[in-house]
């Protein structure tokens, strides 16, 4: 069984690029942070309708 951590917080929304990906952390309501992994191509395309979304 995998020792569970203690949450220390949410922390601040952040990308960094991990090896050949780019990881995204994003906090979200009720705690936790939701973490997605995405190569160039997809990053290219959620800038693009992230633009789309916010002008």
């Amino acid at each position: 069984m995998a020792a569970m951590k203690p949450r220390t917080g949410d922390g601040p929304m952040e990308v960094v690029k991990e090896g050949r990906g780019i990881v995204m952390r994003v906090p979200v309501d009720g705690g936790g942070r939701l973490v997605v992994e995405l190569n160039a191509t997809e990053a290219s395309e959620l800038l693009g309708c992230l633009k789309g979304v916010v002008g």
